[in-house]
């Protein structure tokens, strides 16, 4: 096995809502984020059922993953990062969680309030991430202090994730980006090979969105140009843009001009991308013809 193997779970381009990742080292098997869901409406639809079946199919995929592994990680208490209905996974697992109640906007720290109790007499070990780091054997698994999720922190707070085993990989959650100079200080610092950032929102039309379209390119054009990014996955909020390649170009063009594989999680592992909920309205036959 390679120094690190990192193997995504369940993603926009695999079907469903999510950003759950497996990691593993010779020392240690982390799951970051074990959750999977979906929009509940999107173009007026609800869930179509080629969704339903992907949903089932990859949160089995997550929960074997999750019980196979030593730690779990919780970067935040949206519930495409947390399941709070199964919270038999914690069961006996050291588990990493954004801190419930500093740097927390009301309606995660309501949710965090709800779910740490449901695990707190199960898991093994409960630890904050914010702006820590920890050693499992010869694998570090280090936090960024708390970031905004998106430009500004009214959807609350996230944390990074960065595992060094070998070599280095890093997981930005949900800055829907990176937008903000705060979202690349900790990727700047621990330059990873392996980056996965979630990209912007892109789905959601309006003139915001394109400012953040073009901060986002710009900040990922310019970790490419630092020379140390061998991999680079945007998935999640940006995969559920069907024209995602299109918003994406100038990345995907600087990926190419630098020899650095620049693609979604689906790409990454090999197989066509399927971004179900972008295609709802093709789904359920509402497509504009």
């Amino acid at each position: 096995m390679p120094p690190l193997k990192v193997t995504p779970l369940a993603f926009e381009s695999l079907g469903v809502r999510s950003s759950a990742l497996s990691i593993e080292s010779d020392d240690l098997k982390i799951v970051i984020d074990p959750a999977v869901a979906l929009a509940p409406s999107r173009f007026g639809l609800p869930p179509h059922p080629a969704e339903e079946e992907a949903k089932t199919r990859l949160w089995e995929n997550v929960r074997e993953n999750a019980l196979a592994a030593d730690v779990l990680v919780v970067t935040h208490y949206h519930y495409d990062h947390v399941e709070p209905e199964e919270p038999e996974i914690y069961a006996g697992k050291t588990v990493v969680l954004k801190h419930p109640s500093r740097m927390i906007n009301p309606s995660q720290k309501g949710r965090a309030a709800s779910f740490i109790p449901s695990i707190k007499k199960i898991a093994g070990e409960i630890l904050y991430a914010d702006n820590r780091s920890y050693s499992f054997g010869d694998t570090t698994l280090s936090f960024s202090r708390p970031v905004p999720h998106g430009s500004d922190a009214t959807r609350g707070y996230v944390v990074e994730v960065c595992v060094e085993a070998g070599e280095t990989f890093l997981f930005t959650s949900d800055v829907q980006g990176p937008l903000l100079d705060e979202h690349t200080e900790f990727i700047l610092e621990k330059r990873p090979g392996t980056l996965f950032v979630d990209g912007p929102s892109t789905y959601i039309r309006s003139p915001r969105s394109e400012v953040e379209l073009r901060r986002a390119n710009e900040y990922l054009k310019g970790i490419i140009g630092e020379g140390w990014v061998e991999r680079l996955v945007f998935d999640h909020h940006i995969a559920r843009d069907l024209n995602y390649r299109e918003r994406m170009a100038p990345v995907l063009e600087a990926g190419n001009e630098a020899g650095v594989s620049v693609g979604v999680a689906a790409e990454f592992l090999d197989v066509e991308p399927s971004l179900l909920e972008a295609r709802r309205k093709e789904l359920f036959g509402k497509a504009e013809i």
